[in-house]
């Protein structure tokens, strides 16, 4: 079965570019060209994966990614024409699982949409039983994608869960942001760690009793994180 791809962008040669690229990759693709129209599509529950510019007439990329994450967890790829830390931490911050910069090859747009795709796909297709993950007080259950602290459930991105899952399947081990970005994005050379690091603070804000002094996901300075058992 063909996914559906929605791309939200108001510049129509880009629109069509990525349009004609992604169909050739044999998905399904529909345009929204302002903010409002990506919204209201994009709430329609009939897309498998969002690529949404930030800069939209309207209402901008940000508070479309907002509202859409607040009602679904299907895979969002940010695309910003400015290479700020401040755009790219911002859109991770709010719930989209990756960005990609303008100008890029759409060779580029197509891996990531499909690398996206497949984990979600993995993630949400698991359904065992017996695959909850305990650490301490955090539980985490792979079959409902389900979080709890203490008993109190957190809501976690696609992404967020995806990365927390992983560091607790190996808790006091280790990982560098590069072994995290290419275990997790499994896009090694198309990418950029800083992806890694926003997500560790957003699971930071989210799980830790004080994210300013975190005692589940600990930096081990020139060495990377690691989830404490």
């Amino acid at each position: 079965m063909n996914k559906n791809i929605l791309i939200v962008e108001d510049e129509p040669a880009i629109a069509e570019l990525q349009r004609d690229y992604l169909e050739m990759s044999g998905f399904l693709t529909e345009i929204a060209v302002n903010g409002e129209e990506g919204l209201e599509k994009g709430l329609s529950g009939k897309y498998d994966l969002i690529v949404l510019d930030v800069m939209l007439p309207k209402l901008n990329g940000f508070e479309v990614c907002k509202k859409i994450r607040d009602e679904l967890d299907i895979p969002i790829l940010m695309v910003t024409a400015r290479r700020e830390d401040i755009d790219i931490v911002r859109g991770l911050g709010l719930g989209a699982d990756d960005y990609i910069t303008k100008p890029f090859k759409p060779a580029e747009l197509v891996a990531r949409v499909k690398a996206h795709l497949s984990r979600y796909d993995r993630l949400k297709g698991r359904r065992t039983s017996s695959n909850e993950v305990e650490v301490r007080e955090l539980r985490l259950d792979p079959d409902t994608r389900c979080t709890f602290m203490r008993d109190e459930e957190v809501m976690l991105t696609t992404k967020e869960f995806e990365l927390l899952h992983f560091l607790a399947l190996h808790p006091n081990r280790v990982f560098s942001k590069d072994q995290l970005f290419e275990r997790l994005w499994g896009i090694d050379s198309l990418g950029d760690t800083q992806t890694v690091t926003v997500h560790i603070r957003k699971l930071r804000e989210k799980i830790e009793p004080d994210s300013a002094n975190p005692i589940y996901i600990e930096t081990v300075w020139g060495a990377g994180y690691r989830l404490r058992g």
